[in-house]
Order: C-alpha cells, then sequence, then structure tokens
C-alpha cells in the first residue's frame, strides 16, 4: 500500500486585530484555484469571509467551489485534523494542504508539537512554516504587556508587518529593532492593507532541512498575484540609532565559530535541549564538521530535533558553523561558552 504524500500545513498565528482573517480572505479571492482546508480558532472574532466560504459552524466541514474547505474548531486539534485526513481519504473532500489559523490570544507552542507527537499527524502531514502577523500600530504596547505577543514572534519563521502606514519612520526602526531582537531568523515582510502574494507566505517549506540562512532579512513583497517568483526588496527604514527601552525575556542568539568536533558540537546540543529545550523555542544551524565535506543542518522546535546532511562546501567558501537559537531567558554566556568549546581550535585533546 502506498504512503500518502505529506500534505503542507501553514500555521497562521498573530495578536488579536493583527489582520491574520483579512490575510486569509485575500487569499481567498485572489487564488480561487487552491485547494486549501482551512481551520480557524479565532473565537469571538470576525471569521473568514461568509461570502467566500459560506456558512459554517462547530466541526461541520464545508466544501466550497473554490476547492477551500473551512471548519470552525470546537474540539481537541489533533481530533479535527485526523478527521479532514479521513474525509479526505475517503474522497469526501478535495484538498491539497492545511492553513491554520491560530486565536490571536494563543501560544503557537502547543499547536506546533501537535505535528510532531502524534504518529499519524506526524506521517500525514508537514510543517511548511509559522507565520506570525504584527500590527505595527499596536505592537510595542502588545509586547510589552502580553508574554503570548513575544512567543509568537519567536516562533515564527516569517513576520508580515501590518497597518505600517500608521506609524512614523522612527517608530518602524524601533519596531524592527525589537523584532530583531526576538528573532534574527524570520524574513519581515509588509502586508498593505492585507495584500500580500500567495508565495510570500504560502510554500515556503521553512521546515526543511536545507541551508538557507538568512539572518536580520527585511523585505516587502509585492501584493498582486503573479506566477512569477516573489520579488522582494528592502523594506524602508530611517538609519538613525534609537533608544530602546524593552525587556523581552525571548531573545535570538546567535553563536558562530569556524569547524567543530562531530562528537563535542553533538553532546553540546544533546546536553542543551535536554537541560533548556523546553525554553528553546526555535533552532537552526549549519555546522562545518572537521573532516566532513558537506554540511550538518540542525533544526528544532523545543525538545524536538533534526539532523541531516546539506550540500557540501566549495573551496572558495569559509567552512564557518552558524548556530541560532531564540528562547525564553537563556544562559547565553553559559551557552556560548559551550559552543565555542566544540570548535576544533578550542577542543581538548
Amino acid at each position: 500500500m502506498t504512503t500518502p504524500l505529506q500534505l503542507p500545513v501553514t500555521v497562521l498565528t498573530g495578536f488579536l486585530g493583527s489582520g491574520k482573517t483579512t490575510l486569509i480572505n485575500h487569499l481567498l479571492e485572489n487564488y480561487p484555484g487552491e485547494r486549501i482546508a482551512i481551520i480557524e480558532n479565532e473565537f469571538g472574532a470576525v471569521g473568514v469571509d461568509g461570502g467566500l466560504l459560506g456558512q459554517h459552524s462547530g466541526i461541520e466541514v464545508i466544501e466550497l467551489t473554490n476547492g477551500c474547505v473551512c471548519c470552525s474548531v470546537r474540539g481537541e486539534l489533533t481530533e479535527a485534523l485526523k478527521n479532514l485526513l479521513e474525509q479526505r481519504d475517503a474522497g469526501q473532500l478535495n484538498f491539497d494542504r492545511l492553513l491554520l489559523e491560530t486565536t490571536g490570544l494563543a501560544d503557537p507552542a502547543p499547536v506546533i508539537q501537535t505535528f510532531f507527537v502524534d504518529d499519524i499527524l506526524r506521517e500525514r502531514l508537514q510543517l511548511d512554516a509559522i507565520i506570525t502577523l504584527v500590527d505595527s500600530e499596536h505592537a510595542q504596547k502588545q509586547l510589552t504587556e502580553h508574554r503570548v505577543a513575544v512567543s509568537q514572534v519567536g516562533f515564527a519563521d516569517r513576520l508580515i508587518l501590518t497597518k505600517l502606514d500608521r506609524i512614523d519612520s522612527d517608530a518602524k526602526t524601533l519596531l524592527l529593532e525589537r523584532l530583531r531582537n526576538i528573532n534574527a531568523k524570520a524574513l519581515v515582510c509588509e502586508a498593505r492593507h492585507g495584500k500580500l502574494e500567495k508565495a510570500a507566505w504560502i510554500g515556503i517549506q521553512a521546515f526543511n532541512m536545507d541551508d538557507s540562512f538568512d539572518l536580520n532579512g527585511t523585505f516587502v513583497a509585492s501584493t498582486a498575484p503573479s506566477q512569477a517568483p516573489t520579488n522582494f526588496r528592502p523594506l524602508n527604514q530611517t538609519s538613525k540609532p534609537l533608544a530602546r527601552s524593552w525587556n523581552d525575556d525571548i531573545t535570538s542568539q546567535v553563536f558562530e565559530t569556524g569547524e567543530v568536533d562531530i562528537k563535542l558540537i553533538g553532546a553540546f546540543m544533546e546536553t542543551a535541549i535536554e537541560k533548556y529545550g523546553n525554553d528553546m523555542l526555535r533552532y537552526k544551524g549549519i555546522l562545518a564538521i572537521e573532516g566532513e565535506p558537506r554540511r550538518l543542518i540542525v533544526q528544532g522546535v523545543h525538545k524536538v530535533v533534526g539532523f541531516d546532511y546539506g550540500t557540501e562546501w566549495t573551496a572558495e567558501e569559509s567552512r564557518k558553523t552558524l548556530l541560532v537559537i531564540i528562547g525564553r531567558n537563556l544562559p547565553v554566556e553559559t551557552l556560548r561558552n559551550e559552543f565555542l568549546a566544540t570548535a576544533v581550535s578550542n577542543a581538548v585533546s
């Protein structure tokens, strides 16, 4: 019996009022050929456009003429996902990917872990990316007053800024600096009035074990639907240094060195994950292993981690080990010293 191909899943999160539903509505309006199952978990808020999706309530699933499916989760997420898969297997539903919109007050951690801890879901579904919308007008206040807002930013593979037209250039620069301090790994995009082309946030394969690594990338993508590759350009900001006054408990740390010893870096990762994994939201590394021509890729969420070899280093490249950890109240200096001790030049024989 042939195992079904894994279906990609996009988790869309962001604090209340950040514009998640508006972004989904734009997707459905402009890409009617997409076959997407949408799981909406935004209780008490204005839902996805009824004119686009039809009437729905409870866990009833409705297949629409444009190929989209929507349900509002009322029970256990795991069971709702399995129910969708069973209906797809039975030919009752036809969709090619899942889009899960979390409630604005939710920490995305339990949702993300759902796709790793259940055997059936792990086999059938593949996380594509965690997308977090940020309300530029109110983000500073939300990040200061609500820990969950910081967590939503920390887990993100891509940050989509909304309402940028409501703040001035200095406020924009200050917000970008704060977001980068929390998450230096996520690419930042702008959605203008909820409009952003699909390729900027759908099908980006952020959980693939590849060696892409863009730190502090800040770009804006075209808002118009296009068959061409997404055209990113720098998002304008002032270069004037601004005073910072935040004290977020989640920050991103970049560890860098040259070649590392495979046994020492393995022991470092194992110990760090065992001791601090519950507070390590996301982490990714490109490791230069002594004597190994290929890059070793590491990527994880909390205590769920994967390793795989990537492309070979070229003769022109500097063999450099780079590890980014986004975590809450981590002992940064201890981790940094232990990480540096794995370098070949620092290893004690």
